[in-house]
């Protein structure tokens, strides 16, 4: 299966769409065509070198001579998005849908800008439009589910994208459940199985594709929103949605600091994600001002190769490093459930946190915020009561690092 995880690559497609399927409205000479490849394609370069400025001029040109090229309008949406100028790009991702409906590209990341916007009842439909651009889930040999009556049926809940998509949205396990669904299964990887066992509602959990048994429907997990016609004051968000085990809390326990604020660090996601250059932190040394903080015990949760910076760092004294050792989502959680507070980068660590109900300082980036923490304020109403978003002001960690180490103070004094 294809994984989703970042938006479609449009400065390709375009050259392949126009070349070979040119849409348009008015008749052009060929020469206008080349003029407009031409200067989308130099705009397009100006984009990846991050000359945004530059870029819009070209887009701009392009379209003077093809008006009607959706895949020039979106470009340019994107363009006006990277640029903070946010009605401009959804203007022109609506026209460039406008001249193309079944532009996928333009749906989707229309999608995500009015998600970030948190108008989610217009976004839902649009968001559809990831399917048909990832087709993830391939051919089921049993009927997507469109909203027919649930009542002693059976569903499949698919994943997609990653880990932490699949924990932030199976909490409508219990709202399916309510509409009388008979067999609740979720399909998953490995890793996420025995957390996912404890999520009320979910009768089976499947991490083999070859167990997967025939039901009445199939639907994606991140289709269910849409469905329930979520809001942002309507997400569920009955915390916690997930649980841990008794046994592993206890092994874990052992190795767990017996005194002061325990806090979990995570600061780096998976190095394969498409903005993980943006959302991570470049090494464990960025962390260094909140190490020394007095009163606090660190706790890595890091697994990979990013554990190894800790010992690089000269730090590693100030911190206990348990990456190595935990195997998949529930040893995570058994941990986590333990500590007083988890500072990370967005990753699934935090949606694992968050489920949890427990206290979750997240550091976004710059640029690249996904369009579930918003583009303003410091809560999530994915995660109202334990979740903090320190957002970077300037573009750099350091500042926000700061703030942070701060923020830590703060709770040190009124501890006592």
């Amino acid at each position: 299966m294809t994984v989703i995880g970042k938006r479609p690559n449009m400065s390709t497609r375009l050259y392949r769409t126009v070349v070979r399927t040119p849409t348009r409205t008015r008749q052009a000479s060929e020469s206008e065509l080349d003029e407009a490849i031409t200067h989308n394609d130099t705009a397009n370069d100006l984009r990846r070198a991050g000359r945004l400025q530059e870029a819009e001029q070209h887009y701009r040109i392009a379209l003077r001579h093809w008006p009607d090229c959706p895949e020039i309008h979106a470009n340019l949406a994107d363009t006006f998005e990277a640029l903070g100028r946010i009605d401009e790009a959804e203007a022109s991702y609506r026209n460039a849908i406008k001249f193309n409906p079944e532009l996928h590209e333009a749906r989707f990341n229309l999608s995500l800008l009015l998600l970030s916007q948190g108008r989610y009842l217009e976004a839902w439909p649009l968001y559809e439009a990831r399917g048909p651009l990832f087709q993830e889930h391939g051919t089921l040999p049993f009927p997507k589910w469109a909203g027919e009556a649930l009542s002693g049926k059976s569903l499949l809940l698919l994943p997609e994208q990653g880990y932490g998509d699949t924990i932030q949205f199976v909490r409508y396990a219990p709202l399916l459940k309510a509409l009388g669904v008979a067999q609740l299964t979720v399909a998953c990887k490995p890793e996420l199985g025995p957390l996912l066992r404890t999520v009320q509602g979910i009768d089976t959990v499947v991490t083999d594709p070859h167990e997967l048994r025939v039901h009445d429907y199939w639907e994606s997990l991140m289709s269910l929103p849409r469905h329930f016609g979520t809001t942002p004051q309507s997400i569920p968000a009955q915390i916690p949605y997930v649980g841990v085990f008794t046994q592993r809390m206890d092994r874990w326990k052992a190795r767990l600091p017996d005194r002061a604020l325990r806090v979990g660090l995570v600061w780096k996601g998976n190095p394969g994600h498409d903005n993980d250059a943006a959302r991570s932190l470049p090494h464990f040394a960025e962390l260094a001002p909140l190490l020394s903080a007095d009163g606090v015990s660190f706790i890595s949760l890091q697994t990979g190769d990013a554990e190894l910076e800790v010992a690089a760092s000269g730090h590693h004294q100030n911190i206990v490093c348990l990456g190595k050792d935990i195997v998949d989502f529930a040893d995570t959680a058994a941990i986590v459930a333990q500590l007083n507070l988890v500072i990370a980068v967005d990753t699934a660590i935090v949606h694992l946190t968050g489920a949890l109900g427990v206290a979750c300082w997240l550091m976004l980036p710059k640029t690249g915020v996904d369009w579930r923490w918003h583009r303003t304020g410091a809560q999530s109403p994915w995660y109202p009561q334990d979740m903090y978003l320190f957002r970077q002001a300037s573009g750099g960690w350091a500042e926000q690092i700061a703030s942070v180490r701060s923020a830590l103070d703060e709770i040190v004094r009124a501890r006592g």
